[in-house]
């Protein structure tokens, strides 16, 4: 089963490559752009059906190596089909 982790800086973190992205997206002339928050996208495949226990095991996941919890929050997406 396909997983989507979703990785974003916590609220009040500095995102450097963020500002930069913005600023380099209005130096190309679009200035409708405010802001800009980079993140990361991780997708697994699970060899597993229950989805609590996926999403158990995944979250596990992201508080041991995926993500580091002190300034990232993660978000565990299953697609719905699966």
């Amino acid at each position: 089963m396909q997983v989507i982790v979703n990785i974003s800086l916590k609220e009040g973190v500095l995102d450097p490559q963020g500002r930069a992205t913005a600023r380099s997206l209005g130096d190309l002339g679009f200035a409708e752009v405010d802001d800009v928050r980079v993140g990361k996208r991780i997708v697994l495949e699970i060899n597993e059906t229950d989805p609590a226990r996926i999403n158990q095991r995944v979250a596990r996941m992201c508080e041991t190596l995926l993500s580091n919890t002190v300034i990232e929050e993660y978000e565990i997406e299953i697609p719905d089909g699966q």
